[in-house]
Formats: structure tokens, C-alpha cells, sequence
């Protein structure tokens, strides 16, 4: 898959900026041990695979450490959050993200993504086949080509890894062309033994409708921050989710999660965490149990 520059185009490296990394939220990320917080479900003291949903306000950012020792980035929040996820990753004590996925070309998603291939070695990288004219765009396919990489197409039908123990498979989207580019977020399920997890970016009911037949998760990350122009009931009843998170700032300006959505979660029964109240929230795993700890 290849995007074209723009001309002229000049290499805007991202500035290290202590003020922006959360020091009390990179703490979450010190190998696999318990860090004790929000754990109503039990300790599970050596979870295979971890999933950070780290706070980055009204935008969006995922980093899961995988039960292979490998690891994954799913989006990266806005340019400004570049550093405080480079410092995240590296408090794992992680030199290299195997699968980076940009969701969408907005900025609240990919503009952290720049300095994140700048920082670390990086395996693969995934995008949804759809261009963007702002310099956050074009920063991150700069940053692509001086590491001599190319872009995977992200679309529905796309393995990205599959053994005997998880899986990691695209959902989304499955056309060609959206009014909203909103649409054409890619949407990701991690199925680690007998637990999933359901990533879906900002995907709208037009795409979200069409994941309800047979997609089902026990963590759902919610959709476009948990706008009214996603998760409908229908969806949420279909996927059934035990435990939701969404990613959203607060006071934001979108009146983001709109409470529609939280009366709808709250109807199927499931837990809700939230950025805004909870700060970066991890999710640990053994593939029979989940067990959340919380920044706040």
C-alpha cells in the first residue's frame, strides 16, 4: 500500500516534553507483576496478556502486551501525546512494537504515532487504505519511509496473527469508500484463549451495524468515545460485553459519553471504566479471567 507526500514537506520531530508524561500512569506498565488498584474480580497473579488503555484525554491510545512476549500499539492520541506514550512503552521495559495500527487518519488517533516509530524498532504497521491532508498525516508517512517500512492495508478479512493460543483479526471496514472518515476505522478483536477484546477506534453505526451478527467480546473498547453516533443498542446487545472502556477527556467539548450510551451499557449489565474518572485503566488477563487496576 503506498501513500503519496505532499511536496515540500519537511520532518517535524516530535519535542520531548516532561510536562506531558503521566508519570502515575506509566507506573501500570513494570513487567507483569500485580500492582494493586481496582481488582473486584481477584489477583491474577501472572496474566498472559495485558492491555493498557492508556489516558490520553479526548483521544484515543491501546498497548497490548501479547501472550508471546510480543506487542501492539493501537493508535497513539494526539501529536502532544507522543512522548508520554514513547515513556509508557518504555517503562514495560519494551525496545520494539511488533504491530502498530493507526485506525484512522484524525489527529486524536495517529498524531502520536510519528514519534512512536521514531523511538522503538517496529514489525508491522497497519493502516486503513483512506489519505488525510493535515501535516499529523504526512509526519507519520514521513516517519514511515525514513524507517524504509511499508503500510499493511487494514481492512476486514486481514489475519494479523493466529496460533493455537490467540489471535489477532481486522473486523473492519469492509468497503472501499465512507462518507465519514470516521468509517473507516479499523476494527480489531484479540482473542486470547477463552477471552476477547473488541477494538473499534471511531466507527459509526453504519459500520458498527454490520459487525452484529456473530461479534461477540468480553472487553469492548467503546466506540468514538462513546458518541451517540456510535454504540447502539443493537450493537452493544449484540456483543454482549462484560466490561466496557472508553476513552474520552474530561469536560470535553462533544459532551462525550453521551448518556444514551452509558444508559445502554448499562442495561446489558456491563462494568464501565472511563479515562475521564479512572485515568490509564489495565486490563490483565490469564485467557479465563479478567482482573482491571486503575490509575484512580
Amino acid at each position: 500500500m503506498k501513500y503519496i507526500l505532499s511536496k515540500g514537506r519537511k520532518i517535524n520531530k516530535y519535542k520531548a516534553a516532561a510536562a506531558v508524561i503521566v508519570g502515575a500512569a506509566a507506573i501500570f506498565c513494570a513487567a507483569k507483576r500485580f500492582i494493586p488498584g481496582d481488582k473486584a474480580n481477584g489477583a491474577i497473579e501472572n496474566p498472559g496478556m495485558l492491555v493498557h488503555y492508556i489516558d490520553v484525554g479526548e483521544a484515543d491510545s491501546e498497548f497490548i502486551q501479547l501472550p508471546d512476549g510480543k506487542t501492539m500499539l493501537i493508535d497513539a492520541g494526539e501529536a502532544e501525546n507522543g512522548t508520554q506514550i514513547v515513556e509508557y512503552i518504555r517503562n514495560c521495559g519494551v525496545e520494539r512494537v511488533d504491530y502498530v495500527v493507526g485506525t484512522h487518519p484524525h489527529a486524536d488517533h495517529i498524531g502520536g504515532i510519528e514519534a512512536v516509530i521514531e523511538s522503538f524498532d517496529i514489525g508491522e504497521i497497519y493502516m486503513p487504505k483512506v489519505t488525510h491532508t493535515s501535516d499529523v498525516f504526512e509526519d507519520l508517512l514521513i516517519a514511515v519511509k525514513n524507517k524504509n517500512m511499508q503500510i499493511n492495508t487494514a481492512k476486514a478479512g486481514v489475519g494479523i496473527f493466529k496460533d493455537d493460543e490467540y489471535s489477532i483479526e481486522i473486523l473492519a471496514p469492509d468497503k472501499d469508500k465512507y462518507s465519514n472518515l470516521n468509517n473507516y476505522s479499523a476494527v480489531i478483536k484479540i482473542t486470547f484463549d477463552d477471552v476477547s477484546f473488541l477494538f473499534t477506534g471511531d466507527a459509526e453505526n453504519e459500520v458498527l451495524k454490520t459487525l452484529t451478527s456473530g461479534v461477540t467480546a468480553d472487553v469492548l473498547k467503546v466506540s468514538h468515545h462513546g458518541s451517540d453516533t456510535a454504540d447502539s443498542k443493537k450493537f452493544l446487545q449484540s456483543v454482549n460485553p462484560k466490561y466496557a472502556v472508553i476513552s474520552v477527556g474530561k469536560g470535553n467539548m462533544y459532551g462525550h459519553p453521551d448518556e444514551s450510551v452509558l444508559n445502554n451499557l448499562k442495561k446489558i449489565g456491563a462494568k464501565v471504566y472511563r479515562t475521564d474518572e479512572n485515568g490509564t485503566i489495565v486490563a490483565k488477563t490469564d485467557g479465563k479471567s479478567i482482573v482491571f487496576e486503575t490509575e484512580r
